[in-house]
């Protein structure tokens, strides 16, 4: 039996899901770092957009949950600062000019506590700058996947709510309630393209939604991969290679002081 919840593993991350960081280094120009400013990367990961914002800026500091990702990160850049703290529970004495974050906060079910500490860890008029999976997203990939592992009797596992995949008005009425004023807001569909033209969806699955698993056999977790990949071929295999249905939300809000009181 998988009785173990998965955790992040920096070697198929950095291998085959380097997209992910690679398209967060569109969202850096948005962020426009200047050489005067202290910038968060909330959930930075294995740290290659904390790395690149610190060269642009005076400080970065990379946050992430995963103890492993950290330590991978602390590895690569040893001269950026990174800590393990959770989105949703996290305090700084000197605050920041800016937040940013990619791909990281659709894993922060507590969302509130998330926007929260954002506004109270920015310093007056500090902006935040943040993608993440929006409404739908890799819904093709994550409704097959409940179909297979209801058709084997993991009914629990079907029904395994692990990420928040907001509408755009939904997170934006939330930056708003928190004292925010958002400047920018966008949902937007982004097919992405997996690295394993054999493997890419099931490899997608490893990575990212292990947490499936527990509890299944290991002979059916194979089985449960290789079905999903097979069941979604005709609209998730394009031209032979592999895309996940990928749609995010980009949103860029300024805290607004006045507002304070009202958290």
């Amino acid at each position: 039996m998988n009785d173990t919840i998965s955790k992040w593993k920096p070697e198929l991350y950095n291998d085959k899901h380097s997209f992910v960081y690679h398209y967060g280094e569109n969202l850096i120009k948005l962020l426009d770092p200047k050489n005067n400013e202290r910038i968060l990367d909330l959930g930075c990961g294995s740290g290659q957009l904390t790395f690149k914002i610190n060269e642009l800026a005076k400080e970065a500091v990379g946050i992430d949950k995963s103890d492993e990702m950290i330590a991978d990160a602390k590895l690569k850049f040893p001269d950026v600062k990174f800590q393990v703290a959770d989105a949703g529970n996290f305090s700084f004495d000197k605050k920041f000019d800016s937040i940013f974050s990619n791909a990281a906060l659709h894993w922060v079910k507590d969302y509130k506590s998330a926007v929260k500490c954002m506004y109270e860890n920015l310093k007056p008029t500090g902006k935040v700058v943040v993608e993440f999976g929006g409404k739908g997203n890799v819904q093709t990939i994550v409704q097959q996947l409940r179909d297979s592992l209801r058709n084997r009797g993991y009914i629990k596992q079907s029904n395994l709510d692990l990420w928040y995949f907001p509408s755009i008005g939904e997170y934006s009425t939330e930056l708003e309630s928190a004292g925010f004023r958002v400047l920018f807001a966008e949902h937007y569909d982004r097919p992405t393209e997996l690295a394993d033209e054999n493997s890419g969806i099931k490899d997608w699955i490893s990575m990212f939604a292990g947490s499936f698993f527990f509890g299944v056999t290991n002979n059916h977790i194979e089985e449960i991969k290789n079905e999903v990949q097979e069941n979604i071929k005709e609209k998730c295999l394009i031209d032979g290679k592999w895309f996940a249905d990928y749609k995010r939300i980009r949103i860029i809000a300024i805290k607004q002081e006045t507002f304070a009181n009202n958290i």
